[in-house]
């Protein structure tokens, strides 16, 4: 029995979601296979309603002096939604994690035991300004059989309520509980406060956002968090790079989505290479409007460049800015990446392997890479479908989360009248 402060009308929908989640935990893959072909085809069948709906937030964004980059997550377009669609649809043909034993032994004494995959339950989640996210992590939770409860912040607030009605009427099209996926939007900032304390009602809580959402949900939360990091996301060139291929790595990474966790904001290049590798490079990220900012050493080779500074270093601007440093040694970029990086993304560009090896090797971080666009660090392109987020820390789950990490494990216990001596 759960003793609570919270409101009647969150313990309501709280419940209910307990409630769906023991009917998801019995579903057969084919069951909510099914409930997802339906949240994807109802997805499709809606674009003008929700579009409509995500007109009306990018207004109100707009009005509100939101950032470019919050504008670039919040909003909808027909491709988009297509591709919504398309990333249900894709975590249809992922194995259903549920079940799937993860070892087991008989015991000496013929007890046999055996660790499975089970849903956690209840999934909580607290983001903002990404209705694509509303659509993501219920997918996800439907296939590994939990229940989600989703609070999408003011900014999406339209399309949210558009996009969790219409896969509420997929789910009781399918014969499962509409309850299964929940918004609490309407209940406001106090409902994402208490959501944050209702232990005994759900049972994971994952932010998505900000720094400072991140921090404040890991902070004051009650209930389990895994939590999600902000990318202050590093490229490494040596003296060893193909820097024809650099300057097509760096600007995918820069400019393909500069508002997104994975996006490039700081470059580190060895000096040896710096006076050839740089102008091509900068010249590149500077057509495409990247306002640049670097060290003494950078200014020296691109005059164009403004300064930075260590704020400039440690901050995700989800927007085109970029900061550059000019590094003497592998250690000191790796030194670098230690006091800056929020243990994202890292990659290193080169041909040296025993720089790629150190670099593996040594930076800490939940992908780190090899002569690689920082982009491919997304749930979808690991072949996860669709992702719930990037974990960036230690315990449970860490990197793209996907269908596994969804999960908890349980012991079964066979024997046959056993008793301990």
């Amino acid at each position: 029995m759960v003793v609570s402060t919270l409101s009647p009308a969150l313990v309501s929908k709280l419940e209910a979601a307990q409630r769906a989640s023991r009917v998801l935990a019995t579903l057969s893959t084919a069951q909510k296979n099914t409930a997802l072909a339906a949240i994807a085809d109802v997805i499709d069948a809606n674009h003008v309603a929700i579009l409509e709906a995500n007109s009306l937030d990018i207004a109100a964004g707009e009005s509100s002096g939101m950032t470019t980059g919050l504008l670039d997550r919040l909003r909808f377009t027909p491709e988009r939604l297509t591709a919504l669609a398309e990333a249900v649809r894709d975590v249809i043909g992922l194995p259903d994690p549920v079940g799937v034993v993860v070892r087991g032994n008989d015991m000496p004494n013929c007890i046999h035991l055996t660790e499975v995959r089970v849903p956690f339950g209840v999934i909580g989640a607290i983001y903002e300004a990404r209705p694509n996210v509303t659509v993501d992590i219920a997918a996800l939770c439907v296939k590994s059989g939990n229940a989600s409860v989703l609070r999408g912040g003011s900014a999406a607030e339209n399309t949210n309520t558009v996009t969790v009605a219409l896969m509420q009427t997929a789910l009781a099209a399918a014969g499962l509980p509409a309850e299964a996926i929940q918004s609490i939007d309407d209940l406001g900032r106090e409902g994402a406060t208490q959501l944050m304390t209702a232990r005994g009602y759900v049972d994971v809580l994952i932010p998505r956002g900000s720094a400072n959402l991140i921090n404040a949900v890991v902070s004051e939360s009650k209930v389990p968090v895994i939590e999600t990091g902000a990318g202050v996301v590093h490229i490494f060139i040596d003296d060893s790079a193909d820097i024809a291929q650099a300057v097509e790595i760096v600007h995918n990474s820069k400019v393909q989505r500069p508002s997104v966790c994975n996006a490039l904001e700081t470059l580190l290049v060895l000096d040896s290479v710096a006076e050839t590798a740089l102008p091509p490079i900068l010249n590149r990220l500077a057509e495409a409007g990247v306002t640049l900012k670097g060290d003494d050493r950078t200014r020296e080779i691109y005059p164009a460049a403004g300064i930075v500074t260590p704020a400039d270093y440690a901050t995700e601007h989800m927007s085109l800015e970029m900061s550059i440093r000019v590094v003497s040694s592998v250690d000191e970029a790796i030194e670098h990446i230690r006091m800056y990086s929020t243990k994202h993304t890292e990659s290193i560009l080169t041909n040296n392997v025993t720089n790629a090896e150190k670099f593996l090797a040594e930076v800490d971080a939940a992908v780190v890479m090899v002569n690689s666009s920082t982009r491919f660090t997304d749930g979808g392109e690991f072949g996860f479908g669709a992702e719930v987020g990037i974990s960036t820390q230690k315990l449970h789950a860490r990197g793209p989360m996907g269908l596994p990490e969804l999960t908890s494990t349980k012991w079964l216990v066979r024997g046959s009248g056993h008793i301990r001596g």
